[in-house]
């Protein structure tokens, strides 16, 4: 059975630090993401790495301040996040992918409960 559990999440203030964890479990992915939803918003795009090359890709809005990375030994993915901005308040959901998997939401087989991060102004 494959399971996504994160971990890592918090109230911080602006300008402040989290890092986010997801362990997998039940089977290894050609793809591991994080994504974000935000009251009222559709589900977003944040990080992507590939498992076995370590290829990673990240979204505009948090390039520079935000790091995706993996254990592979731990079979975990790691975010983390940097010079946090209000704005950055969200679900974060962990997510896994099968194939060599994109940006897209439908691009992924297996999602995490999602962990809430909060960012005081």
């Amino acid at each position: 059975q494959v399971q996504l559990v994160e971990s890592g999440g918090g109230l911080v203030q602006a300008g402040g630090s989290l890092r986010l964890s997801c362990a997998a479990s039940g089977r290894t992915f050609e793809s591991m993401g994080w994504f974000r939803q935000a009251p009222g918003k559709e589900r977003e795009f944040v990080s992507r790495i590939r498992w076995y090359s370590g290829r990673t890709s990240i979204a505009d809005s948090v390039k520079g301040r935000f790091t995706i990375s993996r254990d592979t030994a731990e079979n975990t993915v790691y975010l983390q996040m940097n010079s946090l901005k209000p704005e950055d308040t969200a679900v974060y959901y962990c997510a896994a992918g099968r194939l060599r998997s994109g940006v897209g939401v439908d691009d992924y087989d297996y999602w995490g409960q999602g962990t809430q991060v909060t960012v005081s102004s």
